[in-house]
């Protein structure tokens, strides 16, 4: 099967209309990469793609990551291996925990991935170099994915946003988990160009998280300086961090849903969004053309049945 078959890429770009951003000449668009597909939504596709075409290329039978119970990237690379034919297994944090315990579990098992549950303990461990190396004498056949898809081959799929925005911006907005889609983004920019990231995680160094994942993955220190430059982080807005909200976040995601037309997640894509708007509003900038990433995060419930 054919990716072109599956999800929609080159995504869409909207225009999004607010009267105060119109009297300051500022153009916003969303990039909605939650459209490529519901399950495999957002970044999501973009960091599997060139893992799975390395898997096809290598000749394995199959992929093995790295998630939490209620993991998007875990329903993502599930489907995507059932789409290619290809196994999925998962080291899930949590040995509490069976195929059972929630939806995007039961999905994922229904597609076919294989779960091994291990204690918060033993999950601390999934990026040891001799834990890693342990699973792959262990799972001989298969891809290793880090966690969210942070990867080398996971920061050239986010490349290739950038190209798809024919460079008519001036900055990008984006929820920063793993900071894989950010750096790939910030690789693809001009000079003049900026990545505006909202990291979800509190007290997460963002500097030294991308500064170890590029230097892992293979790119050279004056990369990871181009990266650092081009970035500017809004570590403000986590809500009280992973997972945690406020009666504000989830009343203005009700806001953008209802007057709007656009749904966001209380995890990632809402806090990034309240993040654009707060920053602005509280701003005298003007004359910019904003993209704002869509990177999905809302399941579709017809997986989750």
């Amino acid at each position: 099967m054919q990716a072109s078959e599956l999800y929609k890429v080159p995504s869409p770009v909207q225009a999004f209309h607010l009267d105060w951003m119109k009297e300051r000449n500022l153009s916003l668009t969303i990039k909605r990469d939650d459209l490529i597909h519901d399950a495999v939504s957002g970044n999501k596709w973009r960091k599997l793609k060139f893992n799975i075409l390395q898997v096809k290329h290598l000749g394995k039978t199959g992929i093995l990551t790295f998630g939490g119970a209620y993991s998007n990237h875990l329903l993502a690379t599930a489907h995507a291996c059932y789409s290619f034919g290809l196994e999925s297994m998962a080291i899930v944090r949590g040995d509490e925990l069976n195929e059972k315990s929630n939806d995007i579990l039961r999905q994922c098992s229904k597609w076919g991935m294989q779960f091994r549950f291990v204690s918060r303990e033993e999950y601390h461990l999934k990026d040891d170099f001799e834990y890693k190396n342990e699973l792959k004498d262990e799972f001989r056949s298969h891809y290793i994915i880090p966690e969210g898809g942070k990867s080398y081959l996971g920061i050239i799929g986010c490349q290739e946003i950038v190209s798809e925005l024919q460079n008519e911006f001036d900055e990008i907005w984006v929820a920063q988990g793993t900071c894989t889609t950010s750096i790939g983004l910030a690789l693809s920019c001009n000079i003049n160009q900026t990545i505006q990231a909202v990291p979800i995680l509190k007290g997460f160094d963002v500097s030294m998280e991308i500064s170890d994942i590029m230097k892992f993955a293979g790119f050279d220190p004056e990369s990871v300086g181009q990266v650092l430059s081009r970035l500017n982080i809004h570590a403000e807005y986590h809500f009280g961090g992973y997972g945690k909200t406020t009666e504000e976040l989830l009343n203005f995601i009700l806001k953008m849903k209802e007057e709007h037309d656009l749904g966001l997640d209380p995890i990632y894509t809402g806090k990034a969004f309240f993040a654009l708007q707060d920053y602005y509003k509280n701003s005298d900038i003007e004359n910019r053309k904003i993209v704002f990433l869509h990177t999905g995060g809302l399941i579709a419930g017809s997986y989750l049945k």
